[in-house]
């Protein structure tokens, strides 16, 4: 019988690029509150953060971490919810 292999578990094995890895390391230098766009881009180092490519970098984060890994506040930013600050360090790291 072959072991069953959690999704959850191929994805976060697997190291993020360069910079969805920046953005995520933004979003837990500021967990705990909303971060714009332009802060993420600030703070990432991404010079020209546009808004589909900043969407895009957060659609790959959120499949690594699972949907509900970051709050969407419209008009403001995003922020990266505490529960999953340890997995996302944790994803850092690898």
């Amino acid at each position: 019988m072959e072991p069953v292999i959690d999704a959850t578990d191929v994805l976060t094995a697997t190291p993020l690029p360069p910079q969805e890895s920046a953005v995520l390391r933004a979003l837990i230098i500021c967990s705990g509150r909303v971060v714009s766009r332009r802060e993420l881009s600030r703070l990432a180092g991404i010079a020209e953060l546009n808004e589909r490519r900043c969407d895009s970098l957060l659609v790959s984060i959120r499949k690594a971490l699972g949907p509900d890994s970051i709050h969407t506040v419209r008009g403001r930013g995003w922020m990266l919810n505490h529960a999953a600050i340890e997995q996302a360090t944790s994803l850092l790291a690898a």
